[in-house]
């Protein structure tokens, strides 16, 4: 089968490839899927480019463990372990490949191998694309909006990071949950972030949202472009801060160590800090087929590139500039 290998660490461009390599096999509580669609994550990029160093104790030290990346999957079933019993073989599906190492495949290729149980139907409604960008981005803003929050009627919720791919489906099911939504991003993105919902748009290049007079029930930051501190500012008495990213705008580094900050912050008592998981089991992904489904939500996608093209989609994702997801299309 043709998948995308990774030899090395270092550049996408430089050190993904198209190849064939052999199909992987299905364990006993399996599923081997023809993939169809895929999106690019920050756990992609970091995989690839290997930094920060420490790091590549996950990932593999040198070369990269597992060749193949991609942990989004949209497809059809082509064969089941014999522990399987609820799919078979063609059966439209999406899911994660998001275990503790992701060792033995990889979404960015023609098939694919992950456990069932991180598997759900695809709605026929939805295409490919939609749920495969909707795993990680979509699980980390439910978990994040509904579990870890739990928001309801009237929270004031502000999202930091409004376009991106966790972003633009934050904004939405808060509003869906019926949130009053504050999205803060950058001039261009102010129409879309407003059609997904958002009460109100903060331009973050003409407005410091932890100067402002606005108090938020809830903040979802999604990019950690500020000390936790200061962004801790704009909370209402009670209120909630949820940090859910490396940080993508003052770099890997740099988002690192305001995570650090905001567990401090949250140790010493000085804000409510909640650290949200990313839960992608099949009650998870069910429950965002249903609003993909229903048109509650939508699957913002900035550009799908092709196979070929994924050492491309992940410069993109590299860039940090992308508006929802970057998905991976692979023919039939």
């Amino acid at each position: 089968m043709k998948a995308i290998v990774q030899e090395r660490y270092g550049p996408p461009e430089q050190v993904l490839g198209l190849k064939e390599i052999d199909r992987p096999a299905p364990g006993p509580e399996d599923v081997l899927v023809r993939v169809r669609a895929s999106s690019v994550n920050t756990p992609d990029w970091i995989a690839v480019t290997g930094v920060p160093y420490l790091l590549r104790l996950q990932f593999g030290l040198k070369p990269p463990a597992g060749a193949v990346r991609g942990s989004d999957v949209a497809g059809i079933v082509e064969a089941t372990g014999e522990a399987v019993t609820d799919f078979e073989p063609g059966d439209e599906v999406f899911g994660s490949l998001w275990t503790e190492t992701l060792t033995t495949a990889g979404a960015f290729a023609e098939y694919t191998v992950t456990p069932a149980k991180l598997l759900a139907v695809k709605p026929p409604e939805v295409s490919f694309e939609e749920a495969a960008a909707a795993v990680m981005s979509g699980a980390t803003a439910l978990c994040a909006i509904r579990d870890t929050a739990k928001v309801e009627a009237g929270t004031r919720v502000l999202v930091n990071g409004a376009s991106g791919g966790v972003g633009t489906f934050a904004v939405q099911i808060a509003k869906h949950l019926g949130a009053e939504v504050t999205g803060v991003c950058g001039p261009g993105n102010a129409e879309m972030v407003r059609e997904l919902g958002a009460d109100h748009v903060i331009d973050y290049t003409a407005t410091d949202f932890t100067e402002a007079r606005g108090r938020y029930d809830v903040i979802l930051d999604n990019v950690l472009n500020r000390p936790p501190r200061r962004t801790a500012r704009a909370l209402a008495p009670g209120g909630v801060l949820i940090p859910n990213s490396v940080g993508n705008t003052g770099g890997l580094f740099a988002g690192l160590g305001r995570m650090a900050g905001a567990k401090l912050l949250g140790l010493t008592g000085r804000a409510d800090v909640r650290f949200s998981p990313c839960v992608t089991d099949r009650a998870n992904l069910t429950a965002l087929g249903e609003l993909l489904a229903s048109g509650a939500i939508t699957a913002v996608i900035d550009r799908a590139y092709t196979l070929d093209e994924t050492p491309k989609a992940v410069a993109h994702m590299l860039g940090h500039h992308a508006r929802g997801n970057i998905a991976v299309t692979v023919p039939e």
